[in-house]
């Protein structure tokens, strides 16, 4: 396996590899501990219940990048 000097990547770069890696994961690379689980349930049960109050992605990225101008 070749080497990668990763000093030499710009922290972008780097964000980028970390995306990578990551994509190349499958679900059954990365388990879930039972407490990992439980949370992911609770968040997910959140959200269906409140989802009528959710703000589209978009719209979130818009106001984001309004604000830090």
């Amino acid at each position: 396996m070749a080497t990668l000097d990763i000093s030499r990547l710009t922290p972008k770069e780097r964000l980028e590899l970390i995306g990578e890696l990551w994509d190349s994961l499958s679900p059954a690379d990365v388990p879930l501990t039972p407490a990992h689980e439980a949370e992911l349930d609770r968040r997910l049960a959140t959200f269906d219940a409140d989802r009528r109050e959710a703000i589209p992605w978009e719209d979130l990225d818009a106001e984001l990048d309004r604000r830090s101008r």
